[in-house]
């Protein structure tokens, strides 16, 4: 604990628990620690820095006898975020909004105020870990003990210097250890439920919040592989790959959405059976060590957060894109979504799906 002493801390706090549960054991373990809230959306409509969320970060951050702070990054997370996930929509694909608010909001934005301010490290509530290699000479990124709640897989695109900056303390427990600890402390959010769905779309519903940011949905056709129209579809954003309810047409068995095509505003419906397939190719690839690994090597994937990581063979592109061929064939790989590579308990990187 002495080591810690002196070691100034900002904990992005979300009004959650586990955050708060990181500012308890870092405070515990000697840090001088304050909190800071990212305001990210202007309206209190929203699953997260809501004006309770907001509150109950506050009372944490007394309670543990810490400064607290907001920031209002929602200009930047506007931009960054969710004009992004509008694009990233229209253009056919399938984003994951998360990832490119760790990337921008909480290890890019957050992290320059806490160095500008003179703190050594931001902390978040991830449940990942972040070890210092001695004999590598670089930070390792491992998955959290908690395999239940793991959250590794959307914080592939950290860097050494970000790990260098960053604590990580829930990730070597469990949920239910966090909560006690949480309620021992008298922490008021200690059972307050997780969060879901994407923050700025509360209800789910990212086809009306897409109608709402000025899309225009474009009816098209519904088609097979072989190109034969079978019906219409209400337009290309309404829909995602692996996509088998909520359809609106009837074929006489039960159809998948296999791809979507915005050159002419086709979406291709198929049997389940040939959703399935062993490679892809990524790009905005990101190698947590720093350089690309030489050569091609062995490792396990997966192309969704709840997902199971499968064997695989993983090849570094020259132009620094990833191309990766599973040894099992992998359902519904999507563009837009991630894929993360794995070494065991280590996160070595990953990229976004073309």
């Amino acid at each position: 604990m002495k080591s810690n002493q002196g070691k100034r801390v900002l904990v992005a706090m979300s009004g959650g628990v586990d955050s708060s549960a990181a500012a308890l054991l870092l405070r515990q373990q000697g840090y001088q620690c304050d909190g800071a809230m990212l305001k990210l959306i202007p309206s209190d409509d929203s699953r997260c820095c809501s004006a309770d969320d907001a509150e109950d970060a506050r009372a944490v951050a007394y309670r543990l006898g810490m400064k607290f702070y907001v920031f209002n990054e929602v200009a930047a997370f506007r931009r960054d975020v969710m004009d992004h996930f509008v694009a990233e929509y229209c253009a056919g694909r399938t984003p994951n909004p998360c990832i490119d608010c760790n990337r921008c909001l909480k290890f890019g934005a957050l992290l320059d105020r806490a160095v500008t301010l003179g703190y050594d490290y931001i902390a978040t509530g991830h449940y990942a870990r972040v070890v210092w290699d001695q004999a590598a000479g670089r930070y390792r990124l491992l998955r959290g003990r908690d395999r239940r709640k793991d959250q590794s897989y959307v914080l592939y695109q950290l860097t050494q210097y970000q790990l260098s900056h960053l604590l990580l303390p829930v990730g070597d427990f469990d949920k239910p250890a966090i909560r006690e600890s949480a309620r021992e402390a008298g922490l008021v959010n200690a059972d307050k439920s997780d969060s879901q769905d994407i923050c700025f779309v509360p209800d789910g519903d990212y086809v009306s919040f897409l109608q709402a940011q000025g899309v225009t949905l474009t009816p098209g056709d519904f088609v097979d592989e072989a190109g034969r129209v079978l019906g219409r579809h209400r337009g290309l954003p309404c829909y995602t790959i692996g996509q088998g309810k909520g359809l609106g047409i009837a074929v006489g068995k039960h159809v998948y959405v296999l791809a979507k095509h915005e050159a002419d505003n086709t979406v291709v419906l198929g049997d389940n059976d040939r959703l399935f397939r062993t490679e892809l190719t990524a790009n905005r690839v990101n190698w947590i060590a720093g350089p690309a690994p030489e050569g091609a090597f062995r490792c396990t994937a997966k192309t969704r957060y709840s997902q199971a990581e499968t064997p695989a063979l993983a090849e570094p592109l020259p132009d620094g894109r990833l191309h990766l061929t599973f040894d099992e064939p992998q359902r519904a790989v999507t563009a837009g979504q991630a894929v993360v590579l794995y070494d065991g308990e280590e996160v070595l990187g990953g990229g976004t799906i073309e």
